[in-house]
């Protein structure tokens, strides 16, 4: 060994010699580069890709977006189907939307057509049925659709305003002959008796004879031939209610008839006359529309679904139009009551039954 190999080896020492045999040692692929320490053998770890102003696939938002949707329509499905099983069916749904577009069409009837219904323009007298006037028009050129529909207004006035008068005017009858005593309840049955005997038309016609023509007096005269029927199920009611145990404990304690008739007799009472209510609503607007086609209800140039029938039935021959459609808007308006009357009614008989 020469001098300058024994100065180097006494400067650096057996480090590497031990560094070297130590890498010798470690399996292979394992070990580190000859005078690295342990700790740095991986290096920094590698950092991850960046997604920066990358697409996005949209594939995994589709997988997802479109049960979202599907479980929305479900839900709708179900909440539709539920609506018609409480309304009685598709059919009753059917009536309750019906009756939902009479009442629209009653209150706002300038947003389904732009037409007025008394303007007269003879030079257009009985148009058929087109696009300019989907339900043509009649003698004097006015537009039968803009009268179909604001003669809603008044001829749902008259069946609803005589269906309340005579639900009122029967409650009360009713109430006294239950409760007033025995010359009470005779006197005012006997009377209900006598109306009974006479066919409601009749009877309204004898009214409006007495009372004469108009609006207010055809639904006076409505609720006089309507009353009686009224009277006797209110009547019925409350000598039930006045029987039942609660009512009885009640007088016993000394609550005032007065109060026993508002807080007990007359809530009870009320449920049955209601849905009877509702089907005669039918009724009441079938004789409302049979005065006015008589010339007894409201006078032209009023436009009522009755006077437009009576208007239009001397041209069913040559213009069938002028009074197809007012006796159509009665039809389906008297269906869809009846309708949802019977399934009112229906619904009361099953909860009354439990």
């Amino acid at each position: 060994m020469s001098p300058v190999d024994r100065e180097v080896r006494a400067t650096t020492g057996p480090a590497p010699l031990a560094a070297a045999a130590a890498d010798a040692a470690l399996p292979a692929g394992s070990g580190s580069a000859p005078g690295t320490c342990p700790a740095s053998e991986s290096g920094p770890e590698p950092e991850a890709p960046s997604t920066a102003g990358a697409a996005v696939d949209p594939a995994p938002l589709t997988g997802t977006a479109l049960p979202a949707v599907a479980a929305s329509a479900s839900g709708a499905g179900a909440a539709l189907r539920a609506l018609a099983r409480r309304a009685g069916g598709p059919g009753g749904l059917l009536a309750f939307a019906v009756l939902l577009l009479l009442v629209l069409v009653a209150a706002w009837p300038g947003l389904f057509t732009s037409a007025q219904p008394d303007i007269s323009d003879p030079v257009h007298a009985f148009l058929a049925p087109s696009t300019a006037h989907p339900f043509g028009t009649d003698q004097l050129g006015r537009d039968i659709l803009a009268r179909v529909l604001y003669g809603a207004r008044l001829s749902l006035l008259l069946g609803a305003g005589s269906t309340v008068l005579s639900v009122a005017a029967g409650s009360v009858l009713g109430l006294l002959a239950g409760i007033g005593g025995r010359w009470a309840d005779q006197a005012l049955m006997r009377l209900a008796d006598v109306l009974f005997a006479l066919p409601p038309i009749l009877l309204a016609l004898l009214t409006v004879a007495v009372l004469g023509s108009g609006t207010s007096n055809v639904m006076l005269a409505i609720a006089v031939a309507f009353a009686p029927g009224y009277a006797r199920l209110v009547r019925g009611e409350t000598l039930v209610v006045r029987r039942s145990g609660y009512v009885e404990a009640a007088v016993g304690l000394g609550l005032p008839r007065p109060l026993l008739v508002v807080r007990h007799v007359l809530p009870n009472a009320l449920g049955p006359v209601l849905v009877l209510a509702t089907v005669g609503f039918g009724s009441a607007l079938i004789t409302a529309s049979g005065l006015s086609f008589l010339g007894l209800g409201p006078q032209p140039p009023a436009p009522e679904w009755g006077t437009m029938l009576s208007e239009g039935r001397n041209n069913l021959a040559n213009a069938w139009w002028t009074a197809v459609f007012p006796g159509v808007a009665i039809t389906v308006t008297v269906l869809a009551v009846g309708a949802v009357g019977r399934r009112a009614q229906a619904r009361f008989t099953r909860r009354t039954a439990r």
